[in-house]
């Protein structure tokens, strides 16, 4: 049994010798955390009601009961540039290469609805993700690859209904049925609102696509995720470790708040809640953030909404390692920093993960960085030891004690949240976007007086650069390639088809029926996604930064 008297009197002894240490050798820098954690920093820990065991309720070890010793985390990487043929052709070398599941990168204009050959696409077209433009693109962009045999995830918001309708679409040609498909649109728009910017439509509307592919997913597509919520994002947008929690669960809690509203039942829909998070730099942070997240979680289904199908209490997590963090200085300290930030997410229990290649912080991956990103992976999985038993560094002090801290800090925000009247409320009163600024703002205070040390950047720097001949070139050519198939498209295809799919989505837009029907129906005739964005804009309105509508 645990003396508790005896270890304060031996930590008050401890504490004292540290003071007669720092007296003579002051320490580097002033740590956030503790010298050493003990026993006392988990009095009263109450092993079922906050630990668990893994795949049972909260789910802080883990959602399934085996983890990693029956099934590996589903390897990605986040891929897509220039053309539909050549992004076909990295998913086909990194499908051969090992890579068990696939990651769309849509370029600029695509997630914002618009079309390559639309004014304000100049310069944009394929460069930061692959140009999907209609149906047409969507063919090329799985051509070769079974969609029953694959789980896909799209990074896209703004028009993400679309983009499934055309994934859908697609898997019908393949002979794939809807309730065959597997994966994920991140479909998260109000985190665009505070961290990223590719909205189209004003929120309420925004809201209503959203629960539209809840509600059609459910009964349609079961295996697929209806929303992959990002706190990602906001983590790399400039928010802490448990803002990156708490302002995600707001936002997901407004959706589920929306979809329970517009008559949907949470056992339903939660399951396909899906989430991905970033994997920063402080190992122990991020473990304990994984599993302070779980555990929140399963609370809040549970308590707060009354779920009771497990998987609509599951925090069932996407990791994509923080690309902020990586230095175009010293590129191939990036290899190691990636390597530690998926080692973090492996240890805190997550269900998918891709890696960043060590030089994009210059340009988009080549072949031989985007090997070398699934390799490390791959050697985490096969080669380290650590998928041998589950959550390994459950009982440390010092893990639990911050799992706990974590937790208390998230709920905390979510209650001055609830408070504003959710997060439709705070995001309009720029509560988080201020809060996040502010941890931003501290973070580069402290790299630039050197509180903080990144290798290569504010100490032990060099004036090497990556060679020229080792980084991916955009191909001008692209915007020209790209408009030319898009006009070919428009020559071939019925144009009545298409005039009669928009109306009819115009109409239903103006009313309260599902919209996805309507938009599987108009990207069959081959309308594109900037005349199906177009209609919907002429029904809901564009949203502008200030707020206002046009």
């Amino acid at each position: 049994m645990t003396n508790y008297e005896e270890i304060k009197q031996g930590l008050a002894d401890y504490e004292a010798k540290v003071a007669k240490a720092n007296a003579k050798f002051p320490e580097r820098k002033e740590f956030k955390e503790k010298h050493v954690y003990t026993p006392l920093d988990v009095e009263g820990f109450d092993y079922c009601s906050k630990s668990g065991f893994p795949g049972q309720y909260p789910f802080t070890r883990g959602v399934q009961p085996t983890m990693y010793r029956g099934r590996l985390w589903t390897m990605r990487a986040y891929a897509g540039f220039a053309t539909a043929e050549e992004t076909n052709a990295r998913y086909k070398y990194l499908l051969e290469a090992g890579q068990t599941g696939l990651s769309v990168a849509m370029d600029l204009p695509t997630q914002i609805g618009l079309d390559s050959d639309a004014e304000l696409s100049h310069g944009e077209v394929g460069k930061v993700g692959v140009a999907i433009d209609s149906l047409a693109d969507m063919e090329k962009l799985f051509e070769g690859i079974p969609l029953d045999k694959v789980s896909t995830s799209m990074t896209i918001n703004g028009p993400a209904a679309v983009l499934l309708a055309m994934y859908v679409a697609v898997a019908e040609q393949q002979g794939v049925k809807p309730e065959q498909l597997k994966g994920t649109i991140q479909n998260d728009i109000l985190k665009e609102y505070i961290a990223r910017g590719t909205y189209i439509f004003p929120p309420r509307p925004s809201m209503r696509l959203i629960t539209d592919t809840f509600e059609y997913c459910s009964k349609s597509i079961p295996k697929w995720n209806t929303i992959s919520v990002g706190a990602y994002h906001i983590r790399e947008a400039g928010a802490s470790c448990v803002q990156e929690i708490a302002f995600a669960f707001a936002n997901a809690m407004a959706y589920i708040d929306a979809a329970i509203k517009a008559g949907q039942k949470v056992d339903d829909f939660a399951p396909g809640i899906s989430w991905i998070f970033t994997a920063g730099l402080n190992m122990f942070e991020e473990v304990a953030k994984f599993r302070a997240a779980r555990r929140l979680w399963a609370r809040i289904m549970k308590e707060r909404y009354g779920a009771t199908v497990p998987k609509a209490q599951m925090l069932r997590v996407h990791v994509h390692t923080a690309g902020s963090v990586l230095t175009a200085q010293q590129p191939l300290n990036n290899v190691a920093r990636i390597t530690w930030q998926a080692l973090s997410a492996v240890l805190g229990g997550i269900q998918s993960m891709a890696c960043c290649a060590y030089d994009e912080a210059i340009a988009l991956p080549t072949e031989e960085s985007a090997t070398l990103a699934l390799r490390t992976q791959q050697m985490l999985a096969y080669e380290s030891g650590i998928t041998d038993t589950i959550d390994p560094l459950a009982g440390s002090y010092y893990v639990e004690a911050l799992t706990d801290r974590m937790e208390a800090e998230a709920y905390e925000y979510i209650k001055k949240i609830d408070a504003m009247g959710g997060a439709v409320a705070a995001i309009e009163q720029g509560y988080m976007q201020g809060e996040m600024s502010a941890h931003a703002y501290e973070d580069q205070r402290d790299i630039e007086t050197k509180r903080s040390i990144v290798v290569g950047v504010n100490k032990f720097v060099d004036n090497k650069q990556l060679a020229e001949q080792d980084v991916l070139t955009a191909d001008l050519s692209v915007a020209e390639r790209q408009i030319a198939k898009v006009e070919k498209m428009k020559d071939g295809r019925d144009q009545k088809a298409v005039d009669a799919a928009l109306t009819a989505l115009k109409q239903a837009c103006a009313g309260e029926e599902n919209l996805m029907p309507y938009l599987i129906d108009a990207v069959k005739t081959y309308a594109t996604l900037g005349e199906i964005c177009g209609v919907m804009k002429e029904i809901f309105g564009e949203y502008r930064q200030d707020g206002s509508m046009f």
